[in-house]
């Protein structure tokens, strides 16, 4: 009975540490993302809307006798696109202090969740996997997790949590374009 729950353990091992590589690549894709895309504030536009509307005033006097209006709203364009530069440089020091922040204590826990499962599943196997479907890297796989039995090779977990991550890799490119 015992050994019965031991096996459907390990037949489990491998899915959940899959999905848990998979939400920390999803995650870091998703503040990786966030941080380019950026969200603008309402001030940014504000002014964005200020400025053209001041431009296309300054556009509608086109005879010689209203040049110092039109002259006038283009300064305060170039003084409102001014503003505009200093509120997006704060906006984006704010978000990349954000990010930063929120990327490191991300790439803490993943460390912590990857040491806490490398520590569990040592000298466990995570899978086993048919010896001839990885004929020549069975040895690899297998790194210390016993090596071959009935003609099944033992996955290790920290070959498990390489290959993971190169496909939590793939599918979180594929879920965030």
């Amino acid at each position: 009975m015992a050994e019965g729950l031991e096996e459907h353990g390990k037949s489990l091992a491998a899915p959940l540490v899959f999905l848990i590589v998979v939400v920390f690549q999803l995650l870091s894709r998703y503040l990786e993302l966030n941080k380019k895309k950026g969200i603008k504030p309402d001030e940014e536009l504000q002014l964005r809307e200020e400025i053209k509307k001041l431009l296309k005033e300054a556009n509608s006097y086109s005879g010689p006798s209203t040049f110092a209006q039109a002259a006038k709203l283009r300064r305060m364009a170039a003084a409102k696109e001014k503003e505009l530069t200093k509120v997006q440089e704060m906006h984006s020091n704010v978000m990349k202090s954000s990010y930063d922040s929120h990327a490191k204590v991300l790439k803490m826990v993943k460390v912590f969740a990857y040491a806490v499962l490398i520590i569990w599943f040592w000298r466990i196997p995570v899978a086993a996997i048919s010896e001839r479907l990885v004929q020549p890297f069975g040895k690899i796989l297998s790194w210390r997790a016993g090596g071959s039995v009935n003609d099944n090779v033992m996955v290790g977990i920290i070959p498990w949590l390489i290959v993971s991550s190169r496909v939590s890799k793939i599918i979180s490119r594929k879920v965030f374009k």
